[in-house]
């Protein structure tokens, strides 16, 4: 296909695949800023609440932590898993699936990230904690004075980072450099003609 072109069903006229140039270099910058993002979201506090003179403030994995001490640890594991784990997870199966593909042939176990990095990502949910965090807000408000921190506006950068990385990411190009796992390229085995089916399997 062309650079931009897109290969559509020519019955049902259903989107197939998009083109997209320059895909695998525009994610791996995203995925650096997204990990960079990730690190200032999980280390800086989210805000700082004052109340009577006294204030206190905490990072997204230590208010995990503080609710676990306090007796919710389903509500501390969900938080641990979905704004944690799974975020750190989806940028780095994607950081590594980008470095591994720079110099093809990939390694095969690069075709196991792909199909990881991609369920890491449904179970990412931080546009879901700050909409908590954002209501939040809005019901502490009359009670406490909010001071926004660094994190939360770290973690408003992480969200769109996570959706600008998915959406420039082609999954179809990364798999084009991947070894397969008797030690032949894709583009070679699809050159071979009848024994194209048999090598994929």
């Amino acid at each position: 296909m062309p650079p931009g072109g897109t290969a559509c069903c020519p019955r049902c006229g259903h989107k197939l695949a998009t083109f997209k140039p320059g895909s695998l270099e525009r994610t791996t910058a995203l995925a650096v800023a997204a990990a960079i993002a990730f690190l200032f979201t999980n280390m800086e506090p989210l805000m700082t609440l004052s109340v009577a003179g006294r204030e206190a403030s905490t990072t997204i994995a230590g208010g995990a932590w503080k609710m676990w001490m306090e007796g919710e640890k389903i509500t501390a594991l969900l938080i641990a898993l979905f704004a944690v784990i799974a975020p750190a997870l989806q940028i780095g199966f994607m950081l590594a699936i980008l470095l591994s593909v720079r110099r093809p042939p990939a390694p095969h176990w690069v075709g196991t990230l792909l199909r990881w990095v991609g369920i890491a990502g449904s179970w990412s949910m931080v546009e879901v904690m700050m909409l908590g965090i954002l209501v939040s807000l809005v019901k502490i408000a009359a009670l406490a004075k909010v001071v926004p921190g660094v994190g939360i506006f770290a973690a408003g950068g992480l969200i769109v980072l996570l959706a600008a990385m998915s959406s420039s990411f082609d999954p179809r190009e990364a798999w084009s450099r991947v070894r397969w796992v008797h030690g032949e390229w894709p583009q070679r085995v699809l050159s071979g003609g009848t024994d194209a089916a048999e090598a994929g399997r």
